[in-house]
């Protein structure tokens, strides 16, 4: 007589193969890809309501959401629990860095998107992002943004433009839905037919840099890196580079590029405008130059001039 222990191995295998198999009837035979989306927050009730919003209209394969909170005093964990989203809780406040390595511990599935809870999707990005992947043989990758640290002519207006709307409105009309609804219109108008266009324009595109607010990684390549450097504020910058010395001394993995045909709208710097509150770990944080030392202007080299697109072949 089977044991308890294998009939429910038993079980379990059926039931999930059974939902895999469904998945890939109801998308035509095509294989899902499963997301861990980790993103670490400290109240902004208000831009939690509109990111989660655009997760829901707009990624295409399944996902599991994983919330870092830094000790939110308004509802915002009890919108994200009611989206299902797995929740570690902080007494204080902890930096990006620190928290996404926490999300990684719980993280069920092989592609993490850590993203700032102050971005707007665009349709399909998650559909693109597993075909550029794989066409392009990144581990990590960031996205079209008006945030991308790489500097290009195309990119830089989109900064320009989105403070002017956006210290405009924080002034007039403050930090709730209306405020942040109505900057995001004066901002692209039709967001749906700005993508499309943006889509268009850009298809096959991608470029050596990272956008800091979209940051996606395979598990091979975070575990390559080590993870995020948790004494280093501007990940961002240390992951691009962690990537490009890799790549010179091993050839094991590619630096990091930004897939220019998905855009992701970054509104940038809410928390730090609003709710500021000194980080847990501060003392542990250290600056980029610190850590990379004489390596530094070497490694970003190729960000500091306008370069070339590459399409994809």
């Amino acid at each position: 007589m089977l044991s308890r222990k294998i009939l429910f191995i038993i079980i379990f295998l059926f039931t999930f193969a059974n939902v895999l198999l469904f998945l890939i009837i109801k998308n035509k035979g095509e294989i899902l890809f499963m997301i861990s989306i980790i993103v670490s927050i400290r109240n902004q009730y208000a831009m939690n309501s509109l990111f989660l919003e655009s997760l829901k209209k707009y990624t295409y394969h399944p996902f599991e959401i994983i919330v870092i909170d830094n000790g939110s005093t308004d509802n915002s964990v009890k919108l994200f629990e009611s989206f299902g989203a797995k929740v570690i809780r902080n007494k204080e406040n902890y930096s990006y860095p620190y928290c996404q390595n926490q999300g990684v511990k719980i993280a069920e599935y092989d592609l993490f998107a850590f993203f700032n809870n102050d971005i707007i999707v665009s349709k399909d990005w998650d559909k693109i992002l597993v075909e550029k992947l794989k066409q392009e043989n990144l581990d990590v990758a960031g996205f079209g943004c008006n945030d991308s640290i790489e500097k290009y002519p195309d990119t830089r207006p989109l900064k320009r433009r989105w403070k002017h709307f956006k210290n405009l409105l924080l002034t007039v009309f403050g930090f709730g839905k209306f405020s942040l609804k109505t900057m995001f219109k004066f901002m692209y108008g039709d967001w749906d037919k700005c993508i499309e266009r943006w889509n268009k324009k850009y298809q096959g595109v991608v470029r050596e840099g990272i956008s800091g607010s979209c940051v996606m990684m395979t598990r091979r390549g975070y575990d390559l890196l080590d993870g995020w450097d948790e004494r280093i504020q501007a990940a961002d910058f240390d992951i691009y580079m962690k990537t490009k010395e890799r790549s010179q001394m091993y050839g094991d993995i590619r630096p990091a590029h930004n897939i220019m045909e998905i855009y992701i709208h970054h509104y940038g710097r809410l928390t730090l405008k609003k709710d500021y509150v000194p980080f847990k770990d501060l003392q542990n944080i250290i600056s980029v130059k610190e850590k990379w030392g004489d390596k530094y202007d070497d490694l970003l080299k190729d960000l500091s001039h306008e370069g070339e697109k590459r399409k994809v072949g």
